[in-house]
């Protein structure tokens, strides 16, 4: 005795009864973009080669003002707090 169309058939509106239409319509379009977005990071993902080095910590923003901030962090990185 398995699963029958009518077994689905049921908990397919029990599903619909509890969750309502618009919040199973709502959650696929989550899904699909996130879909989407895992495709995209995909893609992005092969432009590299090779694996970054797990200790290293690069700036792109040369800002006078965080200067500070970022000897912290560098700091703290290195004695691994």
């Amino acid at each position: 005795m398995g699963i029958s169309w009518s077994h689905i058939l049921i908990a397919l509106m029990v599903f619909v009864l509890l969750f309502g239409s618009g919040k199973i319509s709502g959650l696929m379009g989550d899904v699909a973009k996130g879909i989407k977005s895992l495709k995209k990071g995909l893609a992005e993902g092969t432009e590299y080669e090779g694996e970054p080095e797990s200790e290293s910590i690069v700036f792109r923003d040369n800002n006078p003002a965080l200067k500070s901030v970022r000897q912290e962090l560098v700091q703290k990185s290195r004695t691994g707090l």
